[in-house]
Order: C-alpha cells, then sequence, then structure tokens
C-alpha cells in the first residue's frame, strides 16, 4: 500500500515511527531521485553515493520541511544540488569518465550511430554552467513544466526560460561543431 506524503509527513512527526516513515519515503522517491541524480552523472556508483548523500541531508533536514513544497519537490531540489556539489568537486575526474564512456561507445560502433549521439549530447550538457545544466535536465529529460521548475529552483520562469533556451543554443553550436 502506498501511502500519500502527507500520511508519510504524519510519521515523521512520532519519533516512534520515523525510522518507518523514512524507509517509506525511500519506497515511494529513491528510483525517481536515482535516474534524477543518474543524468548528472554516469557512473552508477557516483549515482549511489549522491543518493546517500542525499537520503542524509533528507534524514536530517525533515523536522525542518515546512510543506511550502511539495515532497518531491524538495526532494528532487535535494538531490539535484547535491548532484551539482558532487560534479564541481569532481570535475577532473568526470571528465575522464566521460573519455572512457567515449571509449566503449567508439569499440563498439563502426560508425556514428545512437550511442555516439547520446554521448556527444552528454558531453554537451556536463559542459554547461551548473544552472543552465540543472535547467535543460528538468526539462528536456523530465518533461516538467516551468511552473514546476520555479519551484523546485525558486527561480522565476522567465529566468528559466531564458536559461533552458541559452543551454539549447550551446547545446546545438556543440552538436554541430
Amino acid at each position: 500500500m502506498k501511502l500519500t506524503d502527507e500520511e508519510i509527513l504524519l510519521q515523521f512527526k512520532d519519533p516512534a515511527s520515523k525510522e518507518k516513515a523514512f524507509r517509506n519515503l525511500l519506497s515511494a522517491y529513491q528510483e525517481r531521485l536515482y535516474y534524477h541524480v543518474r543524468r548528472y552523472v554516469h557512473n552508477h556508483e557516483d549515482a549511489n553515493d549522491i543518493l546517500q548523500n542525499t537520503c542524509i541531508k533528507v534524514w536530517n533536514a525533515i523536522d525542518n520541511f515546512r510543506g511550502e513544497a511539495a515532497l518531491y519537490t524538495w526532494l528532487y531540489r535535494i538531490a539535484g544540488n547535491e548532484a551539482i556539489t558532487f560534479l564541481n568537486k569532481n570535475k577532473k575526474r568526470n571528465e575522464v569518465d566521460i573519455e572512457q564512456t567515449s571509449a566503449q561507445y567508439r569499440g563498439a560502433s563502426d560508425g556514428i550511430g545512437a550511442d555516439e549521439m547520446t554521448l556527444k549530447l552528454e558531453r554537451a550538457i556536463a559542459s554547461l554552467p551548473d544552472k543552465q545544466k540543472q535547467v535543460f535536465i528538468m526539462r528536456y529529460y523530465d518533461e516538467m513544466p516551468y511552473e514546476k521548475m520555479a519551484e523546485i529552483s525558486e527561480t522565476s520562469v522567465g529566468a528559466l526560460k531564458a536559461s533552458y533556451h541559452h543551454a539549447v543554443k550551446k547545446i546545438e553550436e556543440i552538436l554541430t561543431a
């Protein structure tokens, strides 16, 4: 039986059921958060590490959750911020990971196929500034409406549209180069 966000949050209010509430929260959102994080990083272990850091932050901050945004919105923001923090700390290593992935794709493909285009897109996204990367991932992969993105990022719809437009232009330039 899937619990509603309200039911999960009520469980957090009772110290005796806090761990159960956390398990219910993970059951409801862990997979979606994993795939959200995986769009930022290309390595399963890194995605799991980021998700673990996200879970720790959520556990430590859940008592301060004010309910001004939906629970998933709050979780999504934390996971996205953790992914960006991870990428910034590991910029050099991520460049090496992309190159290794590129070599694997080249070994499996004779020409420019879907895998090669996917790799080029991943490289282009990785080259974006953090804000544009976040906006592009939310809009392109998650097909999220600008209003929901504004709620998550605490940014205006107009600013998000501009960031997405700039991100698309940069990606197009990289893909056509």
